[in-house]
């Protein structure tokens, strides 16, 4: 799982999306899919478990507002190093996206 950080809602044309990235998170996919998908399986309710793991989501900035309140809770479900590293990338895009009016987040699934 990708996630990328625009300054405007994205395109769902990849190039043109290019025009709005502000920062993106490449490195962290599976570790960021297998927590967000542990928290699904547990039922966990919340804005982080309606991300699709397999398809497209996108997130305004009340939204990511929202998720960035989750995490201190999805971190102490988490054991493993890789999904902790995950999540506290996915905080400080959260929290960016937060902060920057017009913002949205893109998680792109496998």
């Amino acid at each position: 799982m990708d996630v990328e950080l625009h300054s405007a809602r994205p395109t769902r044309d990849w190039r043109k999306s290019r025009t709005t990235l502000l920062r993106s998170s490449y490195g962290h996919g599976d570790a960021l899919a297998d927590a967000i998908g542990s928290l699904q399986l547990l039922g966990v309710p919340g804005r982080l478990t309606a991300v699709d793991l397999y398809g497209d989501a996108v997130m305004n900035e009340q939204e990511a507002a929202v998720a960035l309140g989750e995490i201190p809770a999805a971190r102490q479900r988490c054991t493993d190093e890789r999904q902790l590293a995950a999540l506290d990338d996915l905080a400080g895009l959260l929290e960016q996206c937060a902060s920057t009016p017009g913002s949205y987040l893109w998680f792109q699934g496998d």
